[in-house]
C-alpha cells in the first residue's frame, strides 16, 4: 500500500476547502482516507495552512509521499511558522 499526503476538497461550490489527509494512492480524491493530519482554506488572504505537526512527520518518516501541492504547503508552513529574529 503506497500512502501519499494530499488534499481532498471539502467546503461549497465556488468556495473550496482542503483537508490534508493520509491515505492509499488508489482511493479516490474524496474518497476514504487513513487520517486527516491539516487544512487548507485557499478563500482567505493570506491563505490559511494548519498542520498538525506530529503527525505530519509521522507519516512523511513512515515513508508517505507529499503530492506536488501538499509539498508546497509544507514549505509554506514552515516559512511562516520559523522564528524571523
Amino acid at each position: 500500500m503506497a500512502v501519499v499526503l494530499r488534499l481532498a476538497r471539502a467546503g461549497a461550490k465556488k468556495k473550496p476547502y482542503y483537508h490534508v489527509v493520509a491515505t492509499d494512492s488508489r482511493n479516490p480524491r474524496d474518497g476514504k482516507f487513513i487520517e486527516a493530519v491539516g487544512a487548507y482554506d485557499p478563500n482567505l488572504s493570506p491563505p490559511k495552512v494548519e498542520f498538525n505537526q506530529e503527525r505530519l512527520q509521522y507519516w512523511l518518516k513512515t515513508g508517505a509521499t507529499p503530492s506536488e501541492t501538499v509539498a508546497d504547503l509544507i514549505k509554506r508552513a514552515a516559512k511562516t511558522a520559523a522564528p524571523t529574529a
